[in-house]
Order: structure tokens, then sequence, then C-alpha cells
């Protein structure tokens, strides 16, 4: 029996071609990629497989997956028991308050200073100032808590001002209710010159002529940040701010369990930190798997409410 093959119209012909050719031209960022896609894909998307624990009571070296009876399934016991556990609502809240102090008191810090130093028309005095501020972003986290831990111990350098000023000396790694401030502040201090790139990068990308013509219709330098520099890296600054909100469940779990303890559980122990403390180290596998899915779906909802809101405002978002 003969096949009747459909032809290809002559557009359709010049698109495949197009496309062949324009995959030629690419193939070295194509294979520039691939490395960093095959990467993700191993080490992000593979283990996602892992997920079905969450829904077992698992012990080391049973298998994930089996149709013998090997398998316990439990359901969303650990859920309900993560829900129920006496730990929850300190957890919530202290994972939510941290991460909403970064939000609050971080989040505007690497826009200010883009646009400061975007003024700076001394080219030798802004590089100093971007290495300066670029630096403590690739400090290991293990050094940044070693130093912080020193500056605020009883003989260190926080205390020592205190004194000055007429205060008393006390140990701050102690206090739980200093532990919001210091945490907040390293973090600032540790990654607002980093991320004021990306806002650099995107101003560099402004016409000039607009800064121009807002200059002979009078305007002085705030009105041209106000009206011009602000207006043109707000998608950026959109999309930066869905990342944020997306990311209220993810605390910088590991600067945080270098630097808290049991005094200060009260406003420092996390979602992340108690995983770590109470599913891996106890080996209770299943469970803190099902508290990482479960903050999991909870920062999709909000990356997903926080896209759809600014889509609807600024017509800017991920998808």
């Amino acid at each position: 029996m003969a096949i009747n093959k459909q032809k290809r119209t002559p557009h359709q012909t010049l698109n495949k071609r197009l496309h062949g050719k324009r995959f030629k031209q690419n193939i070295e960022l194509y294979s520039i990629m691939l490395p960093v896609l095959l990467m993700i894909f191993i080490f992000c998307y593979i283990p996602m497989y892992g997920i079905i624990i969450s829904f077992q009571n698992y012990t080391p070296g049973a298998p994930f997956l089996a149709f013998d009876g090997s398998v316990e399934w439990v359901g969303l016991k650990h859920f309900i028991s993560f829900i129920q556990g006496k730990y929850f609502f300190r957890l919530m809240s202290n994972t939510i308050l941290l991460s909403l102090y970064n939000l609050i008191f971080g989040f505007w810090v690497p826009i200010a200073f883009a646009v400061m130093l975007n003024q700076v028309s001394g080219m030798r005095f802004k590089k100093i100032v971007q290495t300066a501020t670029y630096l403590p972003y690739f400090i290991s986290s293990v050094v940044v808590a070693g130093m912080l831990l020193m500056f605020i111990r009883p003989t260190g350098i926080v205390n020592q001002i205190i004194m000055l000023l007429g205060g008393e000396a006390k140990d701050l790694s102690m206090d739980s209710k200093m532990f919001p401030v210091y945490y907040t502040l390293t973090n600032i201090w540790k990654s607002f010159g980093f991320n004021s790139i990306l806002y650099m990068s995107t101003m560099s990308t402004i016409d000039p002529e607009l800064y121009e013509s807002s200059s002979l219709d009078g305007a002085n330098r705030l009105k041209q940040i106000w009206h011009v520099t602000l207006p043109g890296i707000r998608p950026t600054i959109s999309i930066m701010l869905i990342m944020a909100v997306g990311g209220i469940l993810s605390s910088n779990t590991d600067l945080i369990l270098l630097i808290y303890n049991p005094s200060t559980y009260k406003t420092a122990d996390v979602i992340g930190t108690y995983i770590y403390r109470d599913g891996i180290i106890n080996g209770r596998f299943s469970f803190s798997s099902a508290v990482g899915m479960f903050s999991a779906i909870i920062n999709f909802i909000l990356l997903f409410a926080a896209n759809k809101i600014s889509n609807k405002i600024n017509d800017t978002g991920l998808w």
C-alpha cells in the first residue's frame, strides 16, 4: 500500500533551512551551555526522583520504589506530623520573619548603591568601590560566620563600642533578641555589592538621550533618577522582587547553622536548620524530605502569586 507523504510548503522548507543555519551559527554557544544544562539536569532534576520517600518510611539501603512489598507507604503522615508538631509555628514564623527582614531592609540597598555609583564620573574610584563591595560575596560563609562571632563576643569590637557609649558588654551570640539584627546585617553586607551588578548593567542600557532631554527640560540629578533611571530598571526590580518573594521560606540556612546555638533557637531556628538537625542528623530522611517538599510547595505558590500580581501591575513577570 502506498503511503501518501505530506509535502512541505516552500515556507516550511525555508523555515527548516533557517533553523538549521541558525543552529550551525550558534553551535559554539550551545556547546558552552551544554555542560551547565547537564549539571543542572544531573544535580537538580534527577534527585527530584527522591521526593517519593516523603510518602514512605524510608530506611537507608532500601529501594525508593518497589512493588514487592518492601516499601512502606504512609501517605501524608510526615506532612501532618510536621504541621501538628510543637515547633511548627516557631519554625514558620522565624523563617518568614528573617526572610522579611532581609526583604524589607536589604532589597533596596543594592538598588540605592547602584544608583549612587552610577552617578560617579571617576572610573578609577568607581572600580575600586565596586571591587571592595563585590568581594564579601565570594568570602566563604564559614569565614564570615567566624568573623561575626569574633565581633559580637564579650571582648569583640561591637561590645567595645557599646562600652565606649556607656553600655555593658555581653555575649550577643547568646542573645536571641539580637540574632535577627546581626543575621540581617551580615546578609546585607555580604550580598548587596554583588546584587548591584545586575542593576548597574541594566542602567548601562538606558538611552543617554533620555538624560540629555530631561536635563534640557530642567531636571536635576534627583529628578533624572526618579523619572529616568528608576523607570529604566523597573522591570529588573520587579523580577528580583518576584524571586525574593518566592524564596521567603528559603532563608540562608548555611549561615544560620554556623552562628546559631540552642540559646537562640527561639528566633534563629528555621525550616532549613530543623531539617538538618531533626531530619538528617537523626536519620529521619522521609520526614526531612516531606518538610522540604512542604517548603518548596509554599515557595512555588508565593512565586506564582507574586508573578501574577507583577504582570497585572507592571506588565513584567517571569512568564
